[in-house]
């Protein structure tokens, strides 16, 4: 059924001046107003209305034609939920799967560390105990040699201290301690004092030599200005 508006006819719209306010020498004016929207154009009805009368279930009935529609909303959507369950199931089991796997590669590895720390351990008390063994038979071995060179030098020395004491007084290694202090103490400086004494004795001669040539030469030189002012008078 079609429905035709009313034609309205398009009005005219004045605008009635404001009357003048004056107030101590001022103009007042109201503010303009916009410009009403024009009213939409409706063209003139033309023709005949006609009208259709349709009951309920002419054209097609809802519950039927929506059934199939629904049959398939609802097959998609269990579908769908049955996939969403068995994938949820599937990395339920994944994560099980993968939470036994962790367990069980976290216990070897305990296992392995402590195999390991075990083997780490007897390993370090094997080579402490062959260190130890080491040492015993290194100071049993010094012991040993130590109490031999001992015995070899009483031996050996028991004849030996006398003979070396009559050599060293023969050669005289045993000597006067005096004596010995004026080798090594007053004669050393004797010498010394000597040679300070010659070498200031030495330098005094080569001063002495060396004023007496100064005299030479002056004297040289003197005779020869003298020699040379007679000659030319």
């Amino acid at each position: 059924m079609t429905t035709v508006l009313p034609q309205k006819p398009q009005g005219t719209y004045t605008f009635a001046s404001q009357p003048r306010a004056v107030q101590q020498r001022k103009k007042y004016r109201d503010a303009f107003l916009d410009r009403p929207p024009s009213p939409m154009y409706v063209p003139a009805k033309t023709g005949v209305d006609i009208t259709t009368q349709i009951l309920e279930g002419d054209l097609f009935d809802f519950d039927i034609e929506v059934k199939p529609i629904l049959e398939v909303l609802v097959g998609k959507t269990v579908e769908q939920a049955l996939l969403e369950v068995m994938e949820e199931e599937e990395l339920a089991n994944l994560r099980s799967q993968q939470r036994a796997f962790e367990e069980l590669r976290n216990a070897e590895l305990v296992e392995q560390q402590r195999l390991e720390e075990q083997e780490r351990r007897h390993r370090e008390e094997k080579e402490r105990r062959m260190k130890q063994q080491r040492e015993i038979v290194k100071k049993e071995k010094e012991t040993s040699d130590k109490i031999a060179a001992r015995a070899f030098a009483q031996s050996y020395l028991a004849d030996l201290v006398p003979t070396v004491f009559g050599t060293l007084s023969d050669n005289g290694y045993f000597y006067d301690p005096v004596e010995r202090d004026i080798e090594q103490g007053f004669m050393p400086w004797l010498i010394d004092q000597v040679q300070v004494q010659l070498q200031k004795s030495q330098l005094g001669r080569l001063v002495l030599d060396g004023i007496i040539r100064d005299v030479m030469n002056q004297r040289i030189d003197a005779y020869s200005r003298t020699s040379t002012s007679g000659g030319g008078a």
